[in-house]
């Protein structure tokens, strides 16, 4: 109590820097507490660098002064629901609440054992550079030989002088940016499309047009119109397990896409984070194109784990150059302990036997909440062949927006169409992760809110 009370003294700019704070003895008197009490609490405050002692003269306020806080004063404005709104609410750290809304699975999905499993085995072979250095610029060689390799199952031939190792999607995504883009270009996006696909356009201050997306992949038509109106920089896309519609893309449009893609010189950003969900190939846009104008993202966040942070790029050879030149302005080098990490998971056969079991599990629990959410008047927009995504219609006046704020305060955290929307659009659309809807809370929730 003592000590918050001195804190909330100097946020509310009553004790400045430099202040003298009451003795031990006279705020003990004035709190009615015991002198110990204050003791702990000046020296908590101490070790916090909020107050400093004087040997022989007391205790004085340390801490500078934090800039004034407005909403303190007023009461603060609404958020905007927006893709930020909805990555913030997605990483809140109460345990408690229900995540429908999210875009990964949960915790006990992922590979703990296998990952342990490597964890040891690296640990005895793993040599003292691996620890202690950085990784060269494009990253671990047998990692980017075996992703080559497993690329080639989909199709995708390549070496791994045409791979490199990023910390991330996000990171490959903005590295990718950087190399392509100049504040005002116009990217092409689908409508919806995976949020942070938005949020992170807007930091590189790009210009975003969206294209309907169809069952099928983004509408040809419109795609053709939008690119020869706006020539645009890129077009940035989930291939197979779109997000959020859980769609995959039909062969004839992706050669049309090309074919556009080729008469207006258009480069284009296939992001593949959800492969390893699907049970059977999926036409791919770096397939077909040969890595030629395609360029390739992926990583294992989703289907291994989100703390083994380790993405890759695919792209020809010069960009790849260039590429790792910016990684090395921007981050020097990736993990080599990442790097090993996960090529030991990979290459013992634990993360094939995994993935296998959540394709199983997920084709279950898409079942299991599409009957669900039909039973509350909730509509899926397609049957999605895989992945961990139901792209739904609400009922005839029920807004996804305000029905996301209500959520919130049964700390239910949902995934309102507009967030993926470069319009704002599909306000009667909500994007549900199956592997965290099959629960009582949220049926019950979404059957109150609609009656």
């Amino acid at each position: 109590m003592v000590a918050r009370t001195i804190r909330d003294r100097i946020e509310a700019r009553t004790l400045t820097p430099g202040a003298r704070l009451p003795s031990i003895r006279a705020m003990a008197e004035a709190s009615g507490v015991a002198r110990s009490t204050v003791v702990e609490a000046y020296e908590r405050l101490a070790g916090d660098g909020v107050i400093r002692s004087r040997p022989g003269s007391g205790f004085y306020v340390a801490a500078p002064l934090a800039p004034l806080a407005l909403d303190r004063l007023v009461p603060a404005p609404e958020r905007e629901v927006d893709p930020l709104w909805m990555l913030r609410q997605s990483l809140r750290e109460d345990r408690h609440d229900l995540k429908p809304g999210c875009g990964w699975l949960p915790d006990d999905w992922l590979a703990g054992d296998a990952l342990r499993k490597a964890m040891r085995g690296t640990a005895r072979t793993i040599d003292d550079g691996t620890l202690a250095g950085y990784a060269s610029p494009r990253g671990s060689l047998p990692l980017r030989t075996l992703l080559a390799r497993r690329m080639a199952d989909q199709g995708i031939y390549t070496g791994p002088d045409q791979i490199l190792l990023t910390d991330s999607g996000t990171h490959a995504l903005d590295l990718v940016c950087r190399f392509l883009l100049q504040p005002g270009d116009t990217v092409l996006v689908d409508d919806p499309c995976y949020f942070n696909f938005l949020a992170l356009l807007r930091a590189h201050r790009a210009k975003v047009i969206g294209v309907p997306m169809t069952p099928g992949g983004p509408d040809v038509v419109a795609f053709a119109e939008a690119t020869a109106t706006h020539r645009p920089r890129f077009y940035l896309t989930n291939s197979g397990v779109h997000n959020p519609t859980g769609a995959s893309l039909a062969a004839a449009t992706a050669h049309r896409l090309l074919k556009i893609a080729d008469t207006h010189d258009l480069v284009i950003v296939e992001d593949d984070i959800f492969a390893d969900f699907e049970h059977a190939l999926s036409p791919r846009l770096a397939a077909f194109d040969g890595l030629d104008r395609t360029i390739r993202i992926g990583s294992f966040s989703k289907s291994l784990s989100a703390a083994v942070r380790c993405g890759h790029i695919a792209a020809r050879p010069d960009w790849i150059e260039a590429l790792a030149d910016l990684r090395i302005a921007t981050s020097m080098a990736g993990s080599p302990l990442a790097a090993n990490l996960l090529h030991a998971v990979l290459t013992d056969g634990s993360y094939r036997r995994h993935v296998e079991g959540v394709r199983a599990r997920l084709a279950r629990a898409t079942a299991r909440v599409s009957k669900r959410l039909c039973a509350v008047g909730i509509e899926p927009w397609i049957e999605p062949a895989a992945g961990i995504f139901l792209w739904a219609r609400l009922p005839d006046g029920v807004d996804a927006v305000d029905l996301a704020r209500r959520a919130i305060a049964d700390g239910i955290v949902l995934a309102p169409g507009p967030v993926f929307s470069t319009s704002g659009g599909w306000r009667d659309h909500m994007r549900f992760n199956v592997a965290m809807s099959d629960d009582d809370r949220l049926s019950a929730f979404l059957d109150r809110a609609h009656r």
